[in-house]
């Protein structure tokens, strides 16, 4: 799915935005997770979690308005956050 989108958006600059806006959280997300692993205080790691889901949902939101996407798709956050931060880099 991240490839298709990321080819998309070769055409599609409002796209292109969103998935880059979505890979910073995702690097946040995943350095802050790293970081938290084994830590008592979860509150900030929940904060980002938050924050990288909703630009992932408003990326999957556009895509779905734009007929890039169809259905409904579920995702893993951290999956997508491995994934998302890998496809988008070696571009």
């Amino acid at each position: 799915m991240l490839e298709m989108l990321s080819e998309q958006s070769k055409s599609d600059t409002r796209l292109l935005r969103l998935l880059e806006t979505a890979r910073e959280y995702a690097d946040i997300y995943l350095l802050a997770k790293k970081r938290q692993k084994g830590c008592d205080g979860m509150g900030e790691l929940a904060m980002v979690r938050e924050e990288f889901s909703s630009s992932f949902d408003g990326l999957l939101h556009y895509c779905a308005a734009k007929g890039y996407l169809s259905g409904d798709i579920r995702y893993e956050l951290d999956s997508v956050s491995v994934e998302l931060t890998g496809s988008i880099m070696q571009e």
